[in-house]
């Protein structure tokens, strides 16, 4: 009988492992994995062309299988444009919820297609353009009258004088603080095109996206033209169409409370704007 030392039995045993390992390991390689089955969803988009002003704005069915796309509704707006049908028209750029470009409504909700998920468990969604507005093509309403809106406020900082010691506007940490919630506003449109108070009177009343940058500059220390602001304000339409629907606060994607903006613009209006030692502008060092 022939003695077989421990340590070539070891080696021996290793071998045998290796063998084993590689064979499995190119089985694996050579089976590829199985795909999941298609998970199929039909999207109908709102779809009106104005070079053909004949043909009536329809419903246009595409259907996108959801494992083939990203998770988000312009992710399958890409990839229907991309890939089925490049005549379709929508606005998009950062994909981050930050340019409010792809503002729509979608499934009965004004929102941002880039940070709207797309719901895996229905079959059907439904995209139209934002509401109420003039429709430049398919899914691109026309937002003129609302940017016209925007310029009437005079959007920018508007202060008594030079920077106390020709440095820069200082803000204390409370006085910052009035600012949150109000210039996270990407105008979007979402809040506007959703208040029925805006599709009645659009031509005059400012909507709430705007009345809530209005008020955002009223809420800066850093401004002097409050009451300017205010009276620019004071008529039976700018301000006072708004009823206190709350559309607005319900369906901004950036979380936002227009309906708190314009509440607190009336109540300044009615009994004056808060004169505190806070609104004071402060000394640079």
């Amino acid at each position: 009988m022939l003695a077989v030392s421990s340590s070539s039995m070891r080696m021996a045993l290793r071998n045998v492992s290796r063998a084993a390992f590689s064979t499995s390991a190119v089985s694996a390689m050579a089976t590829p994995a199985a795909e999941p089955a298609p998970k199929m969803k039909t999207f109908k988009i709102y779809r009106w062309d104005p070079q053909q002003p004949t043909v009536k704005p329809k419903l246009e069915s595409y259907e996108i299988d959801l494992n083939r796309t990203g998770p988000m509704v312009l992710d399958a707006l890409l990839k229907i444009k991309n890939e089925v049908d490049s005549t379709l028209s929508f606005r998009r750029s950062c994909r981050e919820g930050i340019c409010g470009s792809c503002a729509m409504n979608i499934d009965g909700v004004n929102t941002l297609a880039c940070l709207c998920r797309i719901d895996r468990d229905s079959s059907t969604s439904k995209i139209y353009p934002l509401p109420h507005t003039h429709v430049v093509k398919d899914l691109v309403p026309d937002l003129t009258q609302f940017y016209k809106q925007y310029r009437s406020i005079q959007p920018y900082l508007q202060p008594a004088g030079p920077a106390p010691g020709g440095k820069e506007y200082l803000q204390s940490p409370e006085q910052r603080r009035r600012l949150d919630g109000l210039y996270e506003c990407i105008l979007c449109a979402c809040c506007a095109t959703s208040c029925p108070s805006y599709w009645w009177n659009s031509d005059a009343y400012l909507g709430p996206a705007v009345l809530m940058q209005a008020y955002r500059w009223m809420a800066d220390s850093r401004d002097s033209q409050g009451d300017k602001r205010r009276e620019m304000l004071q008529n039976a339409f700018s301000l006072y169409r708004c009823h206190t629907i709350f559309n607005c606060t319900r369906t901004c994607p950036k979380g936002l409370n227009p309906a708190k903006a314009i509440a607190q613009i009336k109540k300044d209006m009615a009994i004056g704007a808060p004169k505190d030692a806070a609104d004071r502008p402060l000394q640079a060092p």
